[in-house]
């Protein structure tokens, strides 16, 4: 017998990648249970399956920083205070560096953070936590059909009081910005181009490289300098000048869509603006200038 629930949850996390750097993105998570009926001639309860499989799931994935830990060009030293101070060296292409709470990283036993490595790891995060009737389960990461422009960034909210305030985790986010009400696809692709695999950092977060704790080992000639102290603890983050976008405010879907409003606007100041800017999957903010 199987019970299958799709559209679980949203996993919205970062992950380092080689060639792109800081990648943020979002998975619909499916999942999928075998085995043997129980006394309530279930296998397992919906209940048990949305809340207890999900809550799992977001509390050792989601708004994490996945790193491939077997990876040569990952450096990892987990320090005193609890923070995990991490490397990643790219080859011909400026290095990441952060230091933050352990709880902020998702650690991936992998060379590379792929769909399947991702999978394999939850699988075995969920296999001591199921009961004894259950002897399979399969789990699909999906992303959502988009069929216009969208991009991938990744950014923190240090106001935040729950997991946004993570200094680095993402999304892949859909753009629809509106011209006197027609959608105007030479906008959305003009945006989401500019945010491909882009890191937002707010201005109030910048800080001069050499003030970050890593400074002394690491190359940051080509970096920006972001720390805050937030509920979780003291973040860190030196993101390649290149790869990343600077804005006058803190990164909430709401004033990304403002900003977005505000820039477009500069070029149409006779016309109407309408931007919807999504944050993952179904959901974001509108922002309407007239």
């Amino acid at each position: 017998m199987k019970l299958f629930v799709n559209d679980l949850t949203v996993i919205d996390s970062t992950f380092l990648c080689p060639d792109r750097g800081l990648v943020g993105e979002s998975w619909i998570v499916d999942i999928e249970l075998s085995g043997e009926l129980n006394q309530m001639n279930m296998l397992l309860d919906f209940g048990v399956v949305k809340k207890t499989i999900k809550k799992i799931i977001d509390a050792y994935v989601d708004h994490k920083l996945l790193v491939p830990k077997r990876s040569p060009q990952c450096q990892i030293n987990e320090q005193d205070d609890e923070r995990v101070q991490l490397s990643f060296s790219r080859s011909g292409q400026s290095d990441i560096f952060l230091c933050c709470p352990k709880q902020a990283f998702c650690f991936v036993d992998c060379l590379e953070i792929t769909e399947t490595a991702l999978v394999h790891h939850l699988i075995e995060t969920l296999r001591p936590h199921l009961p004894d009737n259950i002897n399979d389960l399969t789990i699909s990461l999906r992303n959502e059909q988009i069929e216009g422009p969208y991009y991938h960034y990744s950014h923190g909210l240090k106001k935040h009081q729950g997991n946004c305030q993570r200094i680095a985790h993402g999304h892949r986010s859909m753009i629809e910005i509106f011209v006197d009400d027609e959608l105007d696809d030479e906008l959305c692709a003009s945006w989401a181009m500019k945010w491909r695999n882009i890191y937002l950092g707010s201005q109030e977060d910048c800080v001069d490289v050499a003030d970050l704790s890593f400074a002394a080992q690491a190359a940051l000639d080509n970096h920006y300098g972001f720390a805050y102290h937030a509920p979780q603890g003291f973040f860190e983050l030196a993101v390649p000048m290149s790869e990343c976008d600077m804005l006058p405010c803190d990164t909430t879907v709401e004033n990304l869509a403002h900003h977005i409003a505000s820039q477009v606007k500069l070029s149409h100041p006779n016309q109407s603006i309408r931007v919807h800017a999504y944050e993952g999957v179904g959901k974001g903010a509108i922002e309407e200038l007239s």
